[in-house]
């Protein structure tokens, strides 16, 4: 069931990333077994391609958890997840992501998008998973106007 606020705090998540200058204007909200992870991108930080706020929430939540698979899991990302991120989501057993901005959002602000939507992928893999976006999108772009005021490498 969404809930706005769990994806305001991946959207400040994201904020936050930029602010830091630690990656791009993406953030991600984890929820599992009653606990709340949180996580913003990292790729500048950590001169990691695959550090992405996605990618990380779901890490930490199995090391903490110690499980590989995180059933009935709901995440919410600040941005619709890329198709590293959706396949991510989809080995870690989560079946439902919230998102606000598109893919084309983060391909307009610079960045070395693959223009592949979730869905499509979704249905190309005959996947089960429910994702479930542009929500809270006014909000969600704040974050890639932060941007703008910042020199922080694209990537």
């Amino acid at each position: 069931m969404y809930e706005k606020k769990y994806l305001l705090m991946a959207i400040n998540e994201a904020k936050k990333g930029v602010k830091k200058k630690h990656g791009g204007p993406f953030g991600a909200v984890l929820l599992v077994d009653g606990k709340i992870f949180k996580a913003h991108n990292m790729v500048l930080t950590d001169h990691d391609p695959t550090r992405h706020a996605e990618i990380r929430v779901i890490s930490k939540a199995c090391k903490k958890l110690k499980k590989e698979k995180l059933k009935n899991a709901v995440l919410y990302s600040s941005t619709e997840p890329c198709p590293m991120c959706l396949s991510a989501i989809h080995w870690a057993g989560i079946d439902t992501v919230y998102y606000s901005t598109e893919i084309e959002d983060a391909d307009k602000a610079g960045f070395d998008e693959i223009n592949l939507h979730a869905d499509k992928i979704i249905k190309l893999a005959k996947l089960k998973m429910k994702v479930i976006g542009g929500l809270e999108r006014k909000k969600g772009l704040e974050a890639f106007e932060l941007l703008k005021k910042t020199k922080l490498k694209r990537y």
